[in-house]
């Protein structure tokens, strides 16, 4: 990668950090930050992180990351879709990640800026997976009656006021159903998400038919098994990674 697709500025000050990160994402380049800082979070939802040392990534199609030292994931973050800004206010380097629909917002005001840096990518591989949450919707898609005899799928990503849906259609009855993928086994949560969705979408149809929830993954713990029991939900076998001909409905 030659240097002028990558430049970094150690220890700036406010007005030069925002100055690289104004930079950085009008070259469409991804930006890091990493200082200490404090996030706030208004949308669905209202969150405040306290002053820390965390690493900030802002990558072109407008996704934001907040990081800390641990876990894999983002403490934080807005998805592809948002718009970022870069301002100084109170001689400190604020930067926000903005979206419309829905309406939410990450203020990141830092206090100290160890170093912005701007990385011009170019990638132009995608990645292939086999056995992903994807080969199954898609396998399922095909072949419905996988899931149950007589089940009809109407949309994929239903929004919900609980969270989108994998696959919503209608049973041989012409009953709603909520369907929700996963490609490894799975535990009390996933019966917990699936049972939210039912009851979010339950509330959103206001119709004489109950809605039904079915969880399809390669198999459920027994804790799991008897919540789904509890909530008059439905389990699946399939598992993506391997021959799915037959999945066995329990």
């Amino acid at each position: 990668m030659t240097a002028d697709r990558v430049s970094a500025r150690t220890d700036p000050d406010p007005e030069a950090a925002r100055e690289a990160v104004a930079d950085g994402t009008a070259r469409e380049a991804v930006v890091t930050v990493f200082g200490r800082c404090e996030v706030e979070y208004d949308g669905r939802a209202s969150s405040y992180l306290g002053p820390g040392d965390r690493l900030v990534v802002l990558k072109p199609d407008g996704t934001l990351l907040v990081h800390t030292e641990e876990q894999r994931t983002p403490v934080n973050w807005q998805p592809p879709g948002s718009e970022h800004e870069a301002t100084v206010e109170d001689d400190s380097l604020v930067v926000t990640g903005v979206r419309e629909s829905p309406d939410e917002r990450i203020v990141v005001r830092f206090a100290d800026v160890h170093q912005v840096s701007t990385l011009a990518m170019a990638d132009e591989r995608d990645l292939e997976l086999v056995g992903t949450e994807a080969d199954l919707k898609q396998h399922l898609l095909d072949d419905p009656d996988r899931i149950e005899e007589g089940f009809r799928p109407l949309a994929t990503e239903r929004e919900t006021p609980a969270g989108a849906v994998d696959i919503y259609g209608e049973d041989a009855d012409g009953d709603p159903v909520v369907v929700e993928l996963k490609r490894r086994r799975v535990g009390p949560d996933a019966v917990g998400q699936l049972d939210r969705y039912v009851t979010a979408l339950d509330r959103d149809l206001h119709a004489d038919a109950t809605v039904r929830g079915i969880l399809v993954a390669p198999s459920v713990t027994d804790r799991a098994a008897a919540l789904l029991d509890e909530h008059g939900l439905s389990f699946v076998s399939v598992d993506p990674a391997a021959d799915l001909d037959a999945p066995r409905a329990e």
